[in-house]
Parts: structure tokens; sequence; C-alpha cells
């Protein structure tokens, strides 16, 4: 597992180079490990090199994990996959973060199932800027829609905005994109919606993402390898 604290520390150094380079304060950018399809003893490695958030898609394989792993201090689980109504439940019970809202169905029932003992779920609304009819997400002419309905929901706390783009090597798509959804926080912020997190940005394109106003990236084989 020593290469997993290799990878994750150079992951680390693109980061901090990429805030040097768009002359952000150190540390501004958060960085979420994706674990998905990735054993409890990576995500240990990783926690011993320093990293708190872990990204999870897939619930049965999750949450195993999350039970062997509860000793961790500080641990911050994160559910960033397309979720289902009948699985709903048990991410209010065990996840910090859920990045991929879309629709108010689902935000209600994981307001209505997160145990009164836990904070309030962080919440990050999925966007499809791409267009792409193949990609979970709203269109952006819905977001400020469903950020009002979900601010009234008691049990979830509205963090910010998520987005994963198509798949593309132009750079410039790449940032018109993101520049999409760069558009659309600040518009939301400006309305008064207390938002802070704008997610987007992964392994092969966490560069311009920050370039692009990210304040997190979601960074999976650069740390743990192929799944």
């Amino acid at each position: 597992m020593h290469n997993i604290i290799s990878q994750l520390n150079s992951v680390k150094n693109r980061i901090y180079a990429a805030e040097k380079a768009n002359n952000l304060p150190r540390d501004s950018i958060r960085l979420l490990a994706v674990s998905k399809m990735k054993p409890a003893e990576a995500i240990i490695a990783a926690y011993d090199g320093g990293q708190r958030d872990f990204g999870e898609n897939y619930l049965q394989h999750a949450l195993p994990k999350i039970e062997e792993l509860k000793y961790l201090d500080g641990i911050q689980w994160h559910f960033i996959g397309p979720l289902q109504s009948n699985k709903t439940k048990a991410v209010a019970e065990n996840f910090h973060w859920i990045h991929s809202i879309d629709r108010l169905k689902i935000a209600s029932r994981l307001n209505e199932q997160r145990p009164d003992y836990m904070p309030s779920l962080n919440i990050c609304l999925q966007v499809n800027v791409s267009g792409e009819q193949s990609k979970s997400g709203m269109a952006v002419s819905d977001a400020e829609s469903l950020a009002q309905k979900i601010t009234a929901l008691p049990n979830l706390n509205l963090r910010g905005l998520m987005t994963i783009p198509a798949a593309t090597a132009d750079n410039a798509e790449l940032l018109k994109q993101f520049g999409i959804l760069k558009n659309c926080f600040d518009d939301l912020r400006q309305k008064g919606f207390d938002i802070d997190t704008l997610s987007m940005g992964m392994s092969a394109d966490l560069e311009t993402a920050v370039a692009s106003g990210s304040n997190m990236v979601r960074v999976g084989t650069a740390i743990f390898g192929a799944r």
C-alpha cells in the first residue's frame, strides 16, 4: 500500500500547483478520494497519508467498508453515484455527503430518513452540463427551483453543485462545460443561496477544473490505480 501514499502525495502536489497557478490559497481545494471498488486496506493507506474524504458509488460495496472503518476518527463518506429510492435510507443513515441529487423525490426521502442524532446531510446537486441523455443530472435551468425546495428540508444542508462533463480531450470544450456550472454556482450565490462547494474535476482534468473555479476535485485512478 506504499504506492497509494506516494500517488496520493502526487495528486496533492498537482492540486497545490493548480492553486498556485490560479493565485488560490494553499489547501483551498478539497480532495475527494474516490475509493469505489477498492478494499478497506486501500482506504486505510490513504487515511494514514492524511486523506479524510472518500467517495463511493455502489452502496452494497460501501456499507461493509463504512462499518469496518468506523473507528477512523474524522473520516467523511461521500455518496457520489446515482441513487434509487429503495436505497435512500441506507445512504441517509451512513453517509456525510451525497453529490448526485437531481430529483426532489430522492431529496425528500433522504430528509425523512436522516436520523435525528446525526447532523444534516450535506447535499450537492448534480447538473448535466453536457446535455448528454445518458448522463444523470438536471438541466441548468432546473437548478434554482430544486435548490429552493431543498433549503426547506430541515435535515439536509445544501452545499453546492457537482457535474461530470462529457469525456473529451478537447480542453476548450472542458472549459466551456466547467464554465456553465461555475456560472450556475455564481448565479445561485448571487440569489442568496448559502452554498460553498463546486465539485468538478477528476484525475485527468483537475487542473482545468481548478482553473474554472472548482474547489473540490474527485480523484480515484490517480490515487488508487485502475479499477
